[in-house]
């Protein structure tokens, strides 16, 4: 790769991790931290793919999966947190004994 790619990109790469970190201090919402999480998380990916495309190596292959890993693991499992926590006729149908609040296994006798 030439110089100035790689600087373009390193500059690419810091602007974006800049307004990232600038979001999720100043983020109105959870959500709108999450998702800035999730992107600086791909930034770091990227930047590292970028280093091992550059460099010619493949070392930190390893480290980009882990990073995915966490990445995925960590938005679905914030995902259901978030879509537990702010749905109120989930409480009220728990109160009221409905069943469809419940936790379903399939059988028969479920319930």
């Amino acid at each position: 790769m030439s110089d100035w790619l790689t600087i373009a990109l390193t500059a690419v790469y810091a602007t974006t991790a800049t307004l990232c970190v600038i979001r999720i201090v100043r983020g109105p919402g959870v959500l709108d931290r999450i998702v800035a999480s999730d992107v600086l998380l791909v930034t770091l990916m990227c930047a590292l793919g970028t280093e091992m495309a550059v460099n010619g190596h493949t070392a930190n292959l390893p480290i980009l999966l882990v990073l995915a890993m966490f990445g995925v693991v960590g938005s679905f499992a914030v995902s259901r947190f978030l879509v537990t926590a702010s749905d109120p006729s989930r409480d009220d149908e728990a109160a009221a004994g409905h069943p469809s609040a419940t936790n379903h296994t399939g059988g028969p006798d479920a319930r």
